[in-house]
């Protein structure tokens, strides 16, 4: 008898932790006026914030159209396209971006917190562009030279280097662009030296770029050629881990390459630079062209925050209805269902900052709709147990009956409920994945407490003074 209460404590442990985590600033008050009343040092509880999406917190929702026209494996293309756009998005600093494909050939970008849309537009900018670039004249090399020797010395007499004349000829690159690009490039790959087993970078190009790779290749033997993406150097040659404008490497033709096939050397690269720069030659080299977002949408942080607020308020009477409504018609075990609703609340909400889960409208609807299926459960369970006490039974055997009949139409509901948020997850857009995401957990988490802290709940009561109470169940 003794461990259905060490299971109650247990649960009310839980409920209790839950509860905290999902808002701990009463909490975490509360341990601060402890500390400064009796000067101690308790700790505040683990304190993480939710992530919310675009709709809740503002921001931009821009959807593109990419240019699929002449490409084989489009799906690889528009995946290449995704994850150089997010790595762009990354590169600026946006929390918890979403980047995805939607249908064949359309790619939808929200960014949680940028409310400008022309800044958006701006850091996305247009298709990453891979480009081969060959050493300009000799000519054109020593005038480079010779204004940055002229602005150096300017620097060293303390002079601004504006007093020198085109003293912007001193930064230009040495390098200028080619016709080959990244259009012409089939693929990428690491392949290993048969004789130092040194990594290498080989390059394939189609039948078109073959052709213009031998020419320029054979123009500039015993010269470097300088490959760019998105303006940068592909391989990190200065040591510090990013590949930027301060990676001047260019690699040297030692012949004339013909058959659209060449190898990439380094003394120093790694295997996993190797993997790294192949993996940013085969995303750059997308024959696909994105122009203007064809639609965008700005949302502003008061309307996410009136929205949020709006939510929650739902939520909340929603709640009290539920409760209401359970208390009236099944009395005592209602307010069992009631109690069993608010550790469910706490558990869902804490697993959303765990996971994390990114709240959006659409989330939150799946959350309050799961949080009315949460109660069928227990709704079944009491009907089942009525059932049994009219049959004359007592309340312990009413119990293991009632929860034993109910059982299978509370697994049949609840996971075809479940597979079609699975199906929904799986082939809907994004508004629709985070309705089925959140419909999905809290389902599985709604059978957790009926079967397991609704039932426990109930257990409590078992005892030789059954007949006292029994009306309430009724």
């Amino acid at each position: 008898m003794k461990q259905k209460y060490y299971v109650f404590i247990g649960i009310l442990i839980l409920a209790f932790a839950a509860g905290i985590f999902s808002y701990p600033k009463y909490f975490n008050d509360g341990v601060d006026f402890i500390n400064s009343r009796l000067s101690w040092t308790l700790p505040h509880f683990i304190e993480k914030d939710y992530v919310l999406g675009l709709d809740l917190q503002g921001g931009v929702d821009l959807v593109y159209q990419a240019d699929l026209s002449g490409t084989e494996d489009k799906a690889a293309a528009m995946e290449g396209l995704r994850d150089v756009i997010e790595r762009r998005v990354n590169m600026y600093g946006v929390s918890e971006p979403v980047i995805q494909i939607q249908g064949e050939n359309k790619l939808l970008v929200e960014l949680p917190g940028v409310t400008d849309i022309e800044a958006a537009k701006n850091m996305i900018g247009q298709t990453p562009y891979l480009e081969f670039a060959e050493l300009k004249s000799d000519e054109e090399i020593k005038k480079i030279s010779d204004k940055a020797i002229e602005v150096k010395a300017a620097i060293d007499s303390g002079k601004e280097i504006t007093t020198v004349e085109n003293w912007e000829l001193a930064y230009a690159n040495v390098y200028q662009p080619t016709e080959l690009t990244g259009k012409y490039l089939s693929k990428a790959s690491v392949v290993f030296d048969q004789t130092t087993y040194k990594p290498q970078i080989q390059l394939k190009f189609n039948s078109e770029g073959a052709n213009l790779f031998a020419e320029i290749t054979g123009r500039n033997i015993d010269k470097s050629i300088a490959i760019y993406l998105d303006g940068y150097a592909i391989i990190d040659t200065n040591g510090d881990g990013v590949i930027d404008g301060n990676d001047l490497y260019a690699p040297t033709v030692n012949e004339k390459i013909i058959g659209g096939d060449a190898v990439i050397t380094s003394p120093s690269m790694s295997t996993q630079t190797a993997n790294s720069i192949v993996s940013r030659l085969n995303s750059g080299a997308l024959p696909v062209k994105i122009g203007a977002p064809i639609s965008q949408e700005a949302v502003g942080p008061t309307l996410g925050t009136i929205s949020l607020q709006e939510s929650l308020a739902a939520g909340i009477y929603g709640f009290i209805a539920i409760a209401i409504f359970m208390v009236i018609f099944y009395r005592l075990p209602g307010l069992l269902a009631s109690l069993s609703l608010v550790i469910y609340l706490a558990i869902n909400l804490s697993l959303f900052k765990i996971i994390p889960v990114t709240l959006t409208l659409a989330g939150i609807a799946g959350f309050l709709l799961s949080m009315g299926m949460a109660l069928d459960a227990n709704i079944l369970i009491f009907a089942r147990i009525r059932e049994e006490l009219a049959l004359g039974k007592s309340y312990s055997t009413a119990l293991k009956d009632g929860l034993k009949r109910a059982w299978p139409s509370i697994r049949d509901g609840n996971f075809t409920t479940i597979l079609v948020g699975i199906i929904l997850f799986i082939f809907g857009t994004s508004f629709v994945k985070g309705f089925a995401f959140t419909l999905v957990i809290s389902n599985l988490i709604g059978m957790f407490t009926a079967i397991v802290i609704t039932n426990n709940l109930l257990k409590i009561f078992l005892g030789s003074k059954e007949p006292k109470w029994l009306w309430l169940w009724k």
